[in-house]
């Protein structure tokens, strides 16, 4: 009954905005598969753009823009009216989106650890002194220096293919991926070790894909709500609130990770320097009910610790 209810009142069409690359790809038609059964009255499409972050694969993220570089044409399309909807990994996502836009939907979360991939070691520990490991995440770097400082961590960027491309060229010894997008992308068998977030704590909103829409589209964003994942939304509106409460952004080696666990919500994150030397954490629990607060608490516990100190530094 509540799928003949949602079809009645879907618009029509729907479109889908999504980047180009194989793994965005994979997550619009997921969303619209979703779509499809929650909407069968509904025609829906899907809208291939290619995203300056897309273009620009010659510098890292911190010095050309940020993770809004994947979003805007996407953006875009919805403000022109050419789509209704933008799918996105939400990690990809700015941690405040501008008032004309909604996150109306984040969908239940695939894997949301990190993957070391190496065809000739088994784990980050097996790796000489002076190994090559390749990541474009600040975050990941970060943790990595902390804990194999005699490792080198070289800038990766490109899609899923091309990163296991320069792997399998030997422009790498291993290199650390999303397990999610592997995962979905039907590459599991790359993945030579999961790592625990007790070791590599995630991006906030890793593993889990949000449905953006124009916020005055209350039309679709009583759609949408039927894609969206209730304790999957919770966990990551603590680790996004965390996050802007620290600045977070791609020139912040940040992480968050949230659990639940009954009616709480355990909340891990951390905030360091980029060379690892000095990396601030903690952990707190609190009623899921309020996820922002929780999110807000921690990093409050974390500046009191000194991450004030590092974020005031990364801005020198």
């Amino acid at each position: 009954m509540v799928e003949t209810n949602i079809g009645a009142e879907a618009p029509r069409r729907i479109v889908i905005a999504s980047r180009e690359s194989a793994l965005a790809l994979w997550q619009a038609r997921h969303i619209a598969s979703r779509l499809a059964t929650w909407c069968p009255r509904t025609e829906i499409g899907i809208l291939g753009l290619t995203t300056e972050g897309d273009r620009r694969l010659d510098a890292s993220l911190a010095t050309i823009g940020g993770k809004g570089l994947f979003i805007k044409e996407l953006e875009e399309a919805l403000l022109s009216g050419r789509a209704d909807i933008a799918v996105h990994s939400v990690k990809d996502l700015p941690m405040t989106l501008a008032r004309e836009f909604a996150l109306a939907a984040v969908s239940e979360r695939e894997d949301p650890r990190d993957a070391f991939v190496s065809s000739r070691h088994a784990d980050l520990s097996a790796l000489p002194a002076g190994s090559r490991v390749g990541t474009s995440s600040l975050r990941r770097e970060c943790q990595l220096r902390a804990r194999h400082p005699g490792l080198r961590i070289e800038p990766l960027r490109g899609n899923v293919t091309t990163r296991l491309r320069k792997l399998d060229a030997g422009d790498y010894d291993a290199v650390i991926l999303a397990a999610a997008g592997l995962k979905r992308l039907g590459l599991e068998d790359r993945i030579t070790r999961l790592l625990p977030p007790a070791e590599c704590l995630p991006a906030p909103g890793q593993g889990a894909l949000g449905v953006e829409c124009l916020a005055r589209r209350t039309d679709l964003i009583e759609v949408l709500a039927a894609l969206n994942h209730a304790a999957t939304a919770r966990c990551v509106a603590a680790e996004r609130a965390f996050s802007r409460a620290l600045s977070g952004s791609c020139n912040v080696p940040l992480g968050a990770y949230a659990e639940a666990e009954g009616k709480d919500l355990r909340l891990r994150g951390f905030v360091g320097a980029p060379d690892g030397s000095r990396v601030v954490s903690g952990e707190l629990k609190g009623p899921a009910r309020d996820p922002e607060a929780l999110g807000v608490t921690l990093a409050k516990g974390l500046k009191a610790q000194g991450a004030g100190e590092i974020l005031a530094a990364l801005q020198t």
